[in-house]
């Protein structure tokens, strides 16, 4: 199997899934300085332990690569999870994140339909697709074409991508939206990681807008589970909502995390961000049904997970 970004936050602990059911992994991943490599290469060592992990650095703008990974290595399934994050600095680079995340994502399934028989894939969305959207839960049936960050509107151009090669080749596709996942090996970048570092020096949290926007914060091994089970069922064309379906308020995800820390936030209000959405709340009812997953970490649980490791680093 190939997993890309499989260095990264979710990345890395889906090659730990999956290396301790037994499954054989081709990781790929680039190592681009959106934040420190070390740290990415940290959450391999584990893996790379593993004799059952090879790991292929790899540009996946690199359609030549891409194609001559893909050929040699004839996985049964691919797990296509690199993807340039971020909702904010895609405002800033746009082209960038189009080409990494539109293109690269081309590059792989047209790879993945030239062999026989062709692998399941699933690949990675994002909850950004809903765009600014009052009425919640979100549903996978909803309209999606109104993105508000380029980033969103790159997730939501994959999964257009995705429908037509299935429609054209029959490639066996599964888009997966991801609802702000958090755990152990966080980015640096995401809220819960930033704030956690800012709470541990005494410095105050930038709050932007006045903290009740809301997130469905997802524990990583709840979504790395729904990534496996999308990966045993994948076939026709399918798309889920991975999130815990009890969304958050930001000003409550700061006093929790506080707690967890056992340090109390000093927090500074700012005006809201373009880009930001008011709230994300997943609808997982059709997950549940088609891939039995059930999300079951509590929130309290998986911050205390999350700091643990934070402290341990």
């Amino acid at each position: 199997m190939i997993v890309t970004g499989a260095a990264g936050f979710i990345g890395s602990h889906l090659v730990d899934r999956l290396l301790a059911d037994g499954v054989e992994v081709v990781g790929v991943d680039n190592f681009d300085h959106f934040y420190d490599p070390t740290r990415k290469r940290a959450n391999l060592a584990d893996a790379l332990r593993h004799s059952g992990f090879r790991l292929v650095e790899l540009d996946l703008r690199d359609a030549e690569g891409v194609s001559r990974l893909v050929a040699e290595s004839r996985p049964d399934a691919i797990a296509h999870l690199a993807a340039r994050a971020g909702v904010r600095p895609s405002i800033e680079q746009p082209g960038l994140y189009a080409e990494v995340n539109v293109s690269a994502t081309t590059y792989l399934m047209e790879a993945a339909r030239t062999l026989d028989p062709m692998p399941r894939f699933v690949y990675a969305s994002s909850s950004s697709v809903y765009g600014d959207r009052p009425d919640a839960p979100f549903r996978e049936d909803d309209r999606v074409d109104t993105p508000i960050s380029p980033y969103a509107a790159t997730k939501m151009a994959c999964e257009l991508i995705a429908h037509a090669f299935h429609h054209i080749h029959g490639l066996p596709v599964t888009g997966l939206r991801f609802f702000t996942a958090y755990g152990p090996r966080n980015r640096p970048d995401l809220a819960i990681h930033k704030f956690a570092d800012l709470i541990e020096r005494g410095r105050p949290i930038p709050m932007f807008g006045d903290g009740t926007t809301r997130r469905d914060y997802t524990y990583v091994g709840d979504i790395v589970d729904g990534v496996s089970r999308a990966l045993d069922r994948c076939s026709s064309y399918h798309l889920y909502n991975l999130g815990h379906s009890e969304p958050i308020a930001l000003r409550e995800m700061i006093a929790a995390l506080g707690r967890a820390l056992g340090k109390e936030p000093v927090v500074d209000r700012q005006p809201e961000q373009p880009g930001d959405v008011r709230q994300t709340y997943a609808d997982i009812s059709r997950a549940r049904s088609e891939l039995g997953y059930d999300p079951a970490t509590p929130f309290d649980e998986g911050l205390a997970r999350f700091v643990s490791w934070f402290r341990s680093r």
